[in-house]
């Protein structure tokens, strides 16, 4: 009996991904372990093995497609004894439950690309389904000029959109429709934003290139909107002087054996960043914490994500148990899991998880920012760049060198003077790294 190759789940959280290559064409033979396919999600590229042995009937998804479902019907697996290729069964609609008939866990999986609306429903009202009133000419003119004439406020008798209003809105000047309110305590989400076209026709025609959005930057917009939009952030900054830690950091370095000429590490401010954060989340196990709906969750180590950035979004690759690892172990990790997230090719386990994240854009020379807490974490560091300053002790005009970091708090699992507990003993690391040993 043939079997369906599905497009395979490579985390609990994904619903669709791309299928980026295939490796067999219709008629190859496999056998269990071959590599058939690569498939994209928003954060990597992942190996798709067969898990049974037979000739390639029929591919059903051509490589390239995107928004591929998760238990869609990719391709066809005939098994001993069948000859001719076997039509994949269509996969069933969202609505119908699947069937009861067993797939081997492994197998593949992905159904067509699903098309998406430009213009994102509006959220269910009375005027829900309201007709746009508008003259023929001025629906002709809008869909010539790719305009949505919903978008657009009519001035003519009883709100009629009319050929001046489109006329307007080509050149940038037509008045939009006002945004639904949004809607009180109880009756419902957020308005719907702005639809591509109503954006569109705040500009000149040509004076910009449209680029769709992918993956990796979709799941970013969703994520931190929902973080902005759930999350009650609150912000706490200080300075920390960092002297102690750059002298430590040369003679760490400087003390690294050589192979082939090179040193074999080399750290960097961040891993004593890291470092110092993991350990101030285990000497404050309250703030080391992540709201989960009616429970908060402490935990037992400091899984600490850093934010690495990549053409088009960023990655947050998880260092685990950073509190027990050495600067170097850390240092190596950093490197490897920085590397792998800009080739795409970082496993879900490695990107998922963790109770905090440590963003540092000290090196793109900024002072200070107030990153996006990334859920389902409750807290994140925001480093800014080292720089000497001027500063004053016990009547004595000195210089140091300094670096201001902001910690952004979920107020629900963390509170203002627990936050503030937590940001003053990443201070006393930071400052004194020495302590880090004990």
């Amino acid at each position: 009996m043939s079997i369906n190759i599905t497009m395979p789940a490579l985390s609990p959280t994904m619903e669709e991904g791309k299928l980026a290559k295939w490796h067999v064409k219709a008629g190859d033979t496999v056998k269990a372990g071959d590599v058939i396919a690569e498939i994209e999600t928003d954060k990597a590229t992942m190996e798709v093995e067969a898990v049974d042995e037979g000739r390639i009937g029929e591919i059903t998804v051509p490589e390239g497609t995107e928004n591929v479902k998760v238990n869609a019907v990719i391709a066809v697996l005939l098994t001993e004894g069948e000859t001719a290729p076997v039509k994949a069964a269509a996969a069933p609609p969202a609505a119908a439950p699947a069937k009861a008939e067993p797939v081997p866990a492994a197998v593949v999986v992905a159904p067509a690309p699903v098309a998406v609306p430009l213009k994102p429903a509006a959220p269910a009202s009375a005027g829900e389904g309201a007709r746009t009133f508008a003259s023929p000419l001025a629906r002709r003119l809008a869909k010539e000029a790719g305009i949505d004439v919903a978008a657009i406020a009519g001035t003519g008798p009883h709100g009629r959109v009319v050929k001046s209003d489109v006329e307007a809105a080509k050149a940038g000047k037509a008045p939009l429709k006002a945004p639904a309110k949004a809607p009180t305590a109880g009756q419902g989400t957020l308005p719907a934003a702005p639809s591509r076209e109503a954006i569109m026709a705040l500009y000149d025609a040509g004076s910009f290139d449209i680029v769709p959005n992918d993956g990796m930057r979709k799941v970013v917009a969703q994520r931190l909107t929902e973080s902005k939009q759930t999350v009650p952030h609150f912000y706490l900054t200080l300075d920390c002087r960092i002297d102690a830690l750059n002298s430590a950091r040369e003679e760490i370095n400087a003390a690294a054996p050589k192979k082939d000429g090179k040193p074999v590490y080399k750290l960097s401010v961040n891993d004593f960043i890291m470092k110092a954060w993991a350990q101030a989340l285990v000497q404050v196990p309250l703030a080391n914490a992540t709201w989960a709906g009616d429970a908060i969750l402490y935990h037992k180590h400091a899984d600490v994500a850093v934010a690495v950035a990549v053409p088009g979004g960023l990655f947050t690759p998880v260092v685990k148990a950073c509190e027990q690892k050495s600067l170097r172990q850390i240092s190596d990790e950093v490197r490897d899991l920085a590397t792998r997230a800009r080739n795409k090719k970082l496993a879900p386990h490695e990107y998922q998880g963790g109770s905090s994240s440590v963003s540092n854009l000290g090196m793109y020379g900024i002072k200070s920012f107030a990153a996006v807490i990334n859920p389902p974490h409750g807290t994140i560091l925001a480093v800014g760049a080292g720089e000497e300053r001027v500063y004053a002790d016990r009547g004595a005009i000195k210089t140091g060198h300094f670096m201001t970091v902001t910690l952004s708090c979920d107020h629900r699992a963390v509170d203002g003077a627990l936050g503030a507990e937590l940001l003053a003993a990443f201070k006393a690391l930071i400052e004194n790294p020495v302590m880090m040993l004990v």
